[in-house]
């Protein structure tokens, strides 16, 4: 690669960083590429990227960025996860090491707090944003449920009553009206 592709890269990667808010950093020891394109296709599904990427040229991108503090873990064959879902990545890369022990979880960072490799799988384990959105709209949603069928309750009740009243008066009515005109 020519200068000015590395610089190109490490333009991107500084990109990169400044907009994601967690980074996962990964070391793929023996993974092949069809298993890291399976990795990378996963982490897509889940509106993350992956990059493989050079050690010196990453650490380059770093600076000026949250993950500053992440340089110490770009050492040896590194990939790194991103997105500006937090949890997403570490779901992925999480469950993709469990099936794969060629994948090792190094560490990360959340916005400028550094996590370990116990820190990642720690956010693995909450709900993802979208999990969030659904839990809370589902909050939202029933008491304003509850409230609608707090409220139509009594008008269905007061139909109901009317309904038998007046199916009262017609079958009152029905039947005097035929005991009258036999007399």
């Amino acid at each position: 690669m020519d200068r000015a592709g590395k610089e190109q890269l490490v333009a991107t990667l500084h990109r990169t960083f400044r907009e994601s808010s967690v980074v996962i950093v990964t070391h793929y020891i023996g993974l092949t590429v069809a298993e890291l394109g399976d990795l990378r296709a996963k982490m897509r599904e889940a509106g993350a990227g992956l990059k493989v990427t050079k050690n010196r040229l990453a650490k380059r991108a770093l600076v000026d960025t949250p993950y500053e503090q992440l340089d110490g873990l770009f050492t040896g064959p590194t990939a790194i996860g991103f997105a500006t879902d937090p949890v997403a990545p570490a779901k992925v890369v999480t469950a993709f090491a469990k099936t794969n022990p060629k994948l090792v979880v190094i560490g990360g960072g959340l916005g400028r707090q550094v996590l370990d490799g116990d820190g990642v799988k720690a956010l693995a384990s909450l709900p993802s944003l979208g999990e969030l959105r659904g839990q809370l709209l589902g909050m939202i949603s029933t008491p304003a449920s509850r409230l609608v069928g707090v409220l139509q309750a009594p008008g269905g009740q007061l139909a109901r009553v009317l309904k038998a009243r007046a199916d009262a008066a017609a079958d009152g009515a029905a039947s005097g009206g035929e005991g009258s005109e036999a007399a």
